[in-house]
């Protein structure tokens, strides 16, 4: 940060800190959202009315679809300039020209993708109908910015007007959502190395798609990866060989909880009949929170939910006839080709049509305060090279994001659905980041199916990088809509998922190889089943349950270990805090945080040495497995002496006992306590929601982000998911019949401007898990905007 940009920030920040009141509204007037009065804007075709509730969210009434969307634009621009400004740069590789230097790896990573290339060529494919919206959104964000009387103070920090939104940029923000999501390719990058350098039946063990809670909803109960016995002879020459050295870091022992949870119940098991939905999105937290809540009436619409601020979509929610709801599939939807260079020509590469050149491009990165970087693009038929060889090759990227007949607003037509039928039609056929949807109609049904499009393989399942340069494997195209897994009214009542595996060997397409820890969807299912008569108000309680039975096979273990083991000074606090533990990942619980750490102290121990090949062969590796509990357990339950991970400790006892002493050291004077017992988990587990600003400037900090606080949740073992900075990004519980008596409420607030008193008055709620209407309250602001 330069001198002048550190001279305004930190003056920011003391004009809030010391400056006397008259003159801080003064200094920062100018900048505030407008909530009232009239304003034109360019392009709308009758005049709009915008009511605002208490916390400032909008009710947006207009004649028209377009209309409705182009004030949806001003508005998201009005409170989220800076944070739809930073998704489009982040996604493009632009983020240098603001940020310099520090943000060049990134921008270099970003660039390699072509998502500015691939966002061109959605919009230039979409329907008429769509292009129309995306343009009438645009001209409402460009409104804004062409009006604004000031713009946000993080323009004037680092010193830049932000550019004129083209319809492209809303979806550079959509495929930034598609990356979040399910653009990572670590999981193809993990199995590949495992498949070249560990015996098979070892990978066949480590990377199972079930464990013991499975909750699958269609496709019979055998998975296309199931758990396997444990291979001893094998994992016993994989530690001989690995010679007690220690690898570190190349175990993930607990995944970000990037997913969410949803379900719905039918009105078999509600007190009058309504359906509800559930809907919990978890997702990075930050300020301002990813989603922007907004009401939209036109025509015959009245649409409910959450936004994205820079798409013109509502998200999740409700149009008074269905709602719906979505968790990530953890669906395989990239593939990386392994490209075969012509040893005569590297310029070149084999197709199933022959040699073909690579097609070449160079881009400029803009750089602040420095030189610009040329950067050289190269391309297949299949893809963008990938930023990162494989295995010493080049590898292309195949993925559905990259794909325009993969990528539309679709979603927009959730507005007019009343059936079931047309919802599923709609999410079947829309091209967003594949989910998971739970809906619920009017008339009391439910129902799940995906959304999305899904590769259609041929010649391999995807779960490894191959070559596609004989043809006999590629993509023919994606799996049919109609042909999507469907559900509707299942004898249970409900139906619900949490990034889990749903689906069973019997569904004829392979989905995805690595589904998250089944936990989470069997406690909502275990609770649903055994409730009756619910209410919106008893899901919100389900969302924020912190009992987890998960930690109690670490309790019995810890204990079994505890109760025969010398009880010195260490080991007996260890036993009276495991002891004192209520079942619950509550602020105030006890014990759980020594579970905790000692199951991720053991994997890291008992998985380094089998994955340690993987690692010499690439440095990059990691063991990244959302299902590695499966065979953690088997390990930890067999105890086989020739799978003991480190032969210095004799047998599994020993070690078990050995890495519980240490993590009880580690974990006391990590947290500054004297005690063990009185480690409470909320000590441990924060919430910690911070503005880019802070990272670099502390002091920013202070006021920019949300308070630091004790949380209760966990990370991806209860169904109130909160840990290392991620969480429930929303919390929905909605009938569509009765919208009146929905919850939603989400972290921090609608506005991006700190003095704004509408930037962090949801927070608490949020935090507490205390009920907010779903539906805007009683009008506090009214602004008139009128064509110009």
């Amino acid at each position: 940060m330069n001198a002048k940009r550190f001279v305004y920030l930190l003056g920011f920040a003391l004009l809030f800190a010391i400056a006397p009141a008259a003159y801080q509204i003064d200094r920062i007037a100018q900048s505030l959202p407008v909530m009232d009065g009239e304003a034109a804007l360019p392009g709308l075709s009758q005049k709009a009315e915008v009511d605002a509730d208490d916390f400032g969210i909008p009710s947006v009434r207009t004649q028209t679809r377009e209309d409705a969307f182009r004030v949806l634009g001003y508005l998201h621009a009005r409170d989220r300039l800076f944070q739809m400004d930073l998704m489009r740069r982040k996604t493009a590789g632009r983020l240098a020209e603001i940020f310099g230097e520090k943000a060049l790896t990134l921008d270099r990573l970003q660039r390699a993708y072509q998502f500015q290339r691939a966002a061109s060529d959605v919009v230039n494919q979409l329907p008429a109908d769509q292009r129309k919206i995306l343009k009438a959104y645009s001209e409402g964000v460009n409104g804004f910015i062409s009006s604004a009387r000031a713009l946000p103070f993080e323009f004037r920090v680092l010193d830049y007007h932000p550019d004129p939104w083209p319809p492209v940029d809303s979806m550079l923000v959509a495929l930034g959502m598609f990356q979040t999501l399910n653009g990572n390719d670590k999981e193809e990058r993990t199995l590949t190395l495992m498949e070249r350098f560990l015996p098979a039946e070892v990978t066949a063990f480590l990377t199972p798609d079930t464990d013991s809670y499975a909750t699958v909803l269609l496709g019979g109960t055998d998975s296309h990866r199931p758990a396997r016995p444990v291979p001893v002879k094998s994992i016993a020459s994989l530690i001989e060989e690995a010679g007690g050295r220690t690898f570190g870091g190349i175990v993930e022992t607990e995944t970000p909880s990037i997913g969410s949870n949803n379900w719905a119940v039918g009105g078999t098991k509600t007190v009058d009949g309504r359906a509800i939905v559930a809907n919990d999105m978890h997702l990075e937290l930050r300020v301002p929170n990813i989603w922007y809540r907004a009401r939209l009436i036109y025509q015959d619409v009245d649409l409910s939910g959450v936004t994205l601020p820079g798409v013109p979509l509502v998200v999740v929610g409700s149009n008074r006839h269905v709602a719906w709801g979505f968790t990530n599939v953890d669906a395989d939807l990239l593939d990386l080709v392994r490209i075969e260079l012509d040893p005569a020509d590297p310029g070149r590469y084999r197709t199933p049509q022959g040699w073909q050149r690579f097609e070449t491009n160079t881009e400029m990165i803009l750089v602040k305060d420095s030189d610009a970087e040329i950067v050289e693009l190269k391309r297949t038929i299949w893809g963008p090279l990938a930023p990162a060889p494989l295995l010493g090759q080049p590898v292309a990227v195949r993925w559905t994001a990259l794909d325009p007949r993969a990528v539309n607003l679709g979603l927009l037509e959730m507005d007019r659905a009343k059936t079931l039928s047309q919802a599923m039609a709609v999410v079947n056929r829309a091209g967003a980041p594949p989910q998971n949807v739970v809906l619920a109609d009017d008339s009391g049904h439910i129902a799940w199916t995906y959304m999305g499009f899904f590769p259609k393989r041929t010649g391999f399942d995807g779960s490894v990088s191959v070559t596609w340069a004989d043809g006999r494997a590629r993509w023919d195209g994606f799996l049919p809509p109609d042909e999507l897994p469907r559900v509707v009214d299942p004898a249970e009542g409900f139906v619900a998922t949490a990034n889990n595996r749903t689906l069973g060997k019997d569904y004829p397409y392979v989905i995805g190889h690595n589904f998250s820890y089944s936990y989470r969807a069997y406690r909502i299912s275990e609770k649903l089943r055994e409730m009756s008569g619910v209410s919106e108000r008893d899901m919100l309680a389900l969302q924020l349950d912190t009992v987890s039975e998960f930690y109690e096979f670490y309790r019995r273990l810890a204990l079994s270990v505890l109760n025969g083991e010398p009880q010195d000074a260490v080991m007996t606090e260890a036993k009276r805090a495991i002891e004192s533990w209520n079942g619950r990942l509550d602020a105030d619980s006890l014990g759980v945080g020594l579970l905790v750490e000692w199951r991720r102290n053991l994997a890291k121990r008992v998985f380094s040495p089998l994955v340690s090949r993987c690692a010499e062969a690439d440095p990059n590796f990691t063991y990244f497995w959302r299902e590695l509990e499966t065979p953690l357990r088997a390990l930890l339950t067999e105890q086989a002496p020739e799978t003991l991970p480190d032969r210095q400790y004799g047998d599994w006892h020993g070690l078990l006992a050995e890495t519980l002493r240490r993590t009880a050291d580690e974990l006391k004077q990590r947290n500054g306590v004297e005690r063990l017992e009185n480690l409470s988990w909320g000590q441990i587990n924060r919430v910690q929601l911070t503005h880019p600003f802070s990272r670099t400037f502390a002091l920013a900090g202070r006021i920019l982000d949300m308070p630091d606080a004790p949380a209760s949740g966990c990370g991806s073992f209860c169904v109130r998911v909160l840990f290392d900075g991620n969480g429930a990004s929303e919390r929905m519980a909605v009938s569509p019949a009765h919208p009146e008596d929905g919850i939603l409420h989400m972290p921090g607030g609608q506005s991006g401007h700190p003095f704004s008193v509408h930037y962090r008055d949801q927070q608490d709620a949020w935090l507490k898990g205390v009920a907010l209407p779903f539906l805007p309250g009683a009008v506090k602001h009214q602004l008139t905007l009128v064509p110009e």
